[in-house]
């Protein structure tokens, strides 16, 4: 990345890693469950299996659907699982063996994501004989803020000035930082420096550097595209509340991710945030009225601030 500045990249950084919506398993409904493992832990298990997020915007937020109060076709995926094992060898439940229902909003989103050559995906509990889980799982669209089964990648290397030019680090070394610290493959994109070069000390980072390790629910790139446009939404929803636009009637009117809602109306959060306290629009007043103190007036007799 060019052309930017040092704050700007690790923004993006911040956006891959907690902000990109996927899909992953939010609500589980245990039918039956005779295996060793409690409900709980199983569910958990459920929750960590990568989902295929292809177009997830096809998906909505529950908390946003119109069409129901907990989830739909439009903003969730329903998966089945259903095993039980009739040998006398233990038998292993896999991601595989989840079974994704119709209708959902696209084709792709809410498949189990399985990439070894077997084609069997995570392990998801083992069973003896005579024992059977059976379970609905509801997917639902969220992003790793939240919680961290939303990530869509399990790691974002970044690096800038990968030979030490701006001497932002101080390597500690016992002989030779030359040998103890060699470079990255990130060096071959830049010049080196030369043996006596003057040192620049106006100078900024220019190129960065981003090693994106998805998870497998969207392909690196797609990751770093829908970054860049979540960046884009947040960037362009600050300039929205610092002009005073409000025509779209709302502080999500470019749709960005966002945790859940503040408390509402009524002496509570989320009243003109940024500006108020959390006892409501005063006007500048404190929680006790007027200007004075929690004792009436101040100990110079005035009952507010001249």
């Amino acid at each position: 990345m060019e052309g930017v500045d040092l704050s700007f990249a690790n923004s993006l950084r911040r956006t891959l890693l907690a902000e990109v919506p996927t899909m992953a398993i939010d609500l589980v409904e245990v039918q039956a469950n005779t295996s060793s493992l409690a409900d709980e832990f199983i569910a958990h298990r459920l929750g960590l299996i990568p989902l295929n997020s292809k177009n997830v915007d096809d998906v909505s937020y529950t908390r946003d659907c119109e069409y129901c109060e907990q989830y739909c076709e439009h903003c969730s995926v329903t998966l089945d699982l259903h095993a039980r094992c009739t040998g006398d060898e233990i038998m292993k439940v896999y991601a595989r063996d989840l079974v994704v229902s119709e209708p959902r909003p696209n084709e792709w989103v809410g498949m189990p994501v399985i990439t070894d050559s077997l084609g069997l995906g995570s392990v998801i509990c083992k069973l003896r004989k005579d024992q059977e889980i059976r379970m609905k799982c509801i997917a639902k669209k969220g992003i790793a803020k939240e919680h961290a089964k939303w990530a869509p990648t399990s790691a974002v290397g970044f690096e800038y000035d990968p030979h030490n030019k701006l001497k932002h680090l101080d390597y500690w070394y016992e002989e030779d930082p030359a040998k103890e610290w060699p470079k990255s493959n990130n060096a071959a994109w830049e010049d080196a420096p030369q043996d006596g070069e003057p040192f620049d000390f106006s100078a900024n980072p220019g190129k960065f550097y981003f090693d994106v390790e998805s998870i497998g629910n969207l392909e690196p790139d797609a990751v770093v595209l829908q970054g860049i446009k979540v960046l884009q939404q947040k960037l362009a929803l600050v300039i929205q509340e610092l002009s005073g636009d409000d025509r779209n009637g709302d502080a999500d009117g470019f749709g960005a991710p966002r945790s859940p809602d503040g408390m509402q109306a009524g002496g509570d959060y989320g009243l003109n945030q940024g500006y108020t306290t959390p006892f409501g629009d005063t006007g500048g007043q404190t929680m006790y009225g007027g200007g004075t103190t929690p004792f009436g007036a101040t100990p110079y007799g005035q009952s507010g601030w001249q």
